[in-house]
């Protein structure tokens, strides 16, 4: 008869116990080999190689490229005009692509009219290898693991061909919010500096006050308001406060872009985007969204308030980050996987089973993002933000918990 009384196999423990180093390796190859064909496959379709195009096709560079030639041009203003924006777009690509926004602050202008200097697809070139080269050295350094299975692993993750693909910035503000979270012990002022760097996405960085003012980091915050001062300045100075303005109006009209679904609610990673995506009202969205900030801003203070280890800190302000920011894109979860390197540190804890398989599931999922959104209704890259979320949220409060083990046990040990 069987032994009722035994043990049963904590869930997901058969998946994990599957997902060993090496399998994990060998299944992140195939992984990655698929990608590429793929990846290879669309740029053909894209560039009508494939089958003739209706209508030419177009990335989200080209409205960088666009507002930095009219920078250049001597008309920064113009590139918050959508008209002169968008003829822009199609004099720099192809007649009649389709409108890319530009919502960034006039600072993100500095970067975009050096990159008009080059040829088009120089300048795409080079920005995107250049910041996912960035990307690679930081998250190997969180890692502390520079082995070929490692390169492999975070190669596969589908939202590095998205961001490629796109010509998204998502792999310099990864690289930037994790390399000053790697300095921030040994060099505060430079993490500081980096972190002020974020400003030119600056909904990614609400959350960086708090978690420096909590954790006692002065040099830090002092740092990274200066540094971003001095990019605003440097901005108004080249640019003109007429450029800031037509900034202002814009920031200030954007919400009904993202309300209306002009950006596909499936491409969104955070609780918004998720509420949108189900069928849920505006309203019913933004107060999702708005406890959702508050749990991250409490995860935040909580985390760094009590000096937890550097890893699950770090991990915290990346995932919380992407949770509070109001706008947050299928390729913004390459912040994500800043945390995922941290939690993955030889002086963190061991992934759990149940771990290891919401890392692997989500990867899968996240290869058909947009169809399972658009045809299914799921709320994939939400999923992966609150997961993540969540994981962290879990850790955090089992270190608590030891710290409280080990505050009231010091007094018991040397009352007398």
């Amino acid at each position: 008869m069987p032994d009722f009384h035994q043990a049963s196999e904590p869930p997901f423990a058969s998946i994990a116990g599957f997902l060993t180093g090496p399998r994990l390796a060998r299944a992140c190859a195939a992984l990655l080999a698929l990608e590429i064909a793929v990846f290879l496959f669309l740029i053909a379709g894209t560039h009508g190689w494939i089958v003739p195009l209706e209508r030419a096709t177009t990335t989200d560079f080209a409205s960088f490229y666009a507002a930095g030639k009219l920078a250049a041009a001597g008309t920064p203003a113009l590139a918050y005009d959508q008209a002169a924006h968008h003829a822009m777009e199609q004099a720099v690509t192809a007649p009649g692509i389709e409108y890319q926004f530009f919502n960034y602050p006039p600072v993100y202008l500095l970067l975009c009219a050096g990159l008009a200097q080059l040829p088009y697809l120089a300048a795409f070139v080079l920005f995107i290898a250049a910041t996912f080269a960035f990307y690679l050295a930081v998250a190997r350094r969180i890692l502390g693991d520079c082995s070929p299975a490692a390169i492999v692993v975070l190669l596969s993750f589908p939202m590095v061909f998205w961001t490629m693909g796109l010509g998204q910035n998502a792999f310099l503000t990864a690289a930037l919010f994790g390399l000053a979270t790697v300095l921030l012990e040994s060099r505060p002022i430079a993490a500081g500096i980096l972190f002020g760097l974020l400003c030119y996405k600056p909904h990614f960085g609400v959350l960086v006050p708090i978690a420096l003012a909590a954790g006692g980091y002065w040099r830090s915050f002092l740092a990274a308001g200066c540094s971003a001062a001095a990019l605003v300045l440097i901005s108004l100075a080249l640019f003109g406060w007429e450029t800031w303005q037509a900034f202002l109006v814009t920031a200030g009209a954007a919400h009904s872009v993202y309300e209306s679904g002009r950006i596909l609610f499936a491409g969104f990673a955070n609780p918004f985007g998720a509420v949108r995506l189900l069928g849920g009202p505006v309203a019913l969205a933004y107060a999702v969204q708005g406890l959702a900030s508050l749990a991250a801003a409490a995860l935040v203070l909580v985390v760094w308030r009590h000096r937890l280890s550097l890893p699950l800190r770090a991990a915290g302000l990346a995932a919380a980050s992407l949770v509070a920011a109001p706008v947050a894109i299928f390729y913004d979860l390459m912040l994500g996987t800043i945390a995922v390197c941290w939690l993955m540190r030889d002086e963190s804890p061991a992934l759990t089973p149940a771990e290891k398989t919401f890392f692997a599931a989500i990867t899968v999922l996240l290869l058909d993002v947009r169809h399972l959104g658009e045809s299914w209704h799921l709320p994939v890259a939400a999923t992966a933000t609150l997961g993540l979320f969540a994981i962290v949220t879990a850790r955090a409060f089992r270190e608590l918990a030891q710290q409280d083990l080990a505050w009231s046990w010091w007094p018991k040990r040397y009352a007398a």
